[in-house]
């Protein structure tokens, strides 16, 4: 990729439970691309097989395996003219490799293109938040990863959007605003 390529390619993260993955469909159906998580991906494969990268059963298998998807993910998009929503992505699963075995973040990027400057994050909103087969973890341990995940991105030199507790049709027009 060149080193204009991040300009297209945009990150939503932020708390599980926060709206993200809704947020996207939204931008979807508004014709844009998108990559759907990596982590719901994984879950669901790995549930329909030997279950061995569930978070729950091994956090770094997971977590590698999430890295190297999303680097699939990116890859298959190279240069865009238009935007590139990717819900969670390749820092997100970088964070969750950190977290789980130790290997820096800076560590695990090192030799990718950088993402859009602007990363939109959800913020915890526990009227949304669910649990459910894939999403096992409770509200609590969702803040605690909210929390590192605008700590690596303020590392990385990102700037933090926090995206407001609004409808999802008015997220999608803030954040293609904040986007121009």
């Amino acid at each position: 990729m060149t080193d204009t390529s991040h300009k297209r390619h945009v990150i939503l993260s932020g708390c599980s439970g926060g709206g993200k993955s809704t947020l996207l469909a939204a931008l979807g159906r508004a014709g844009f691309h998108t990559v759907a998580e990596p982590g719901r991906r994984i879950v669901a494969q790995e549930m329909g097989g030997r279950g061995a990268a569930l978070p729950w059963v091994d956090p770094a298998a997971f977590a590698r395996h999430a890295v190297e998807m999303a680097t699939r993910d990116r890859a298959s998009f190279g240069e865009p003219i238009a935007w590139v929503f990717f819900d969670r992505g390749l820092i997100d699963a970088a964070v969750a490799l950190e977290y789980a075995e130790g290997t820096n973040v800076a560590e695990t990027l090192a030799g990718t293109a950088r993402f859009h400057p602007l990363v939109f994050m959800a913020p915890p909103w526990p009227e949304l938040y669910r649990t459910d087969g894939e999403r096992r973890h409770g509200f609590d341990a969702a803040v605690d990863e909210y929390h590192r995940l605008c700590k690596a991105y303020d590392r990385l030199g990102y700037t933090l959007v926090l995206l407001p507790k609004i409808g999802v049709a008015e997220r999608a027009v803030f954040v293609l605003n904040r986007l121009g």
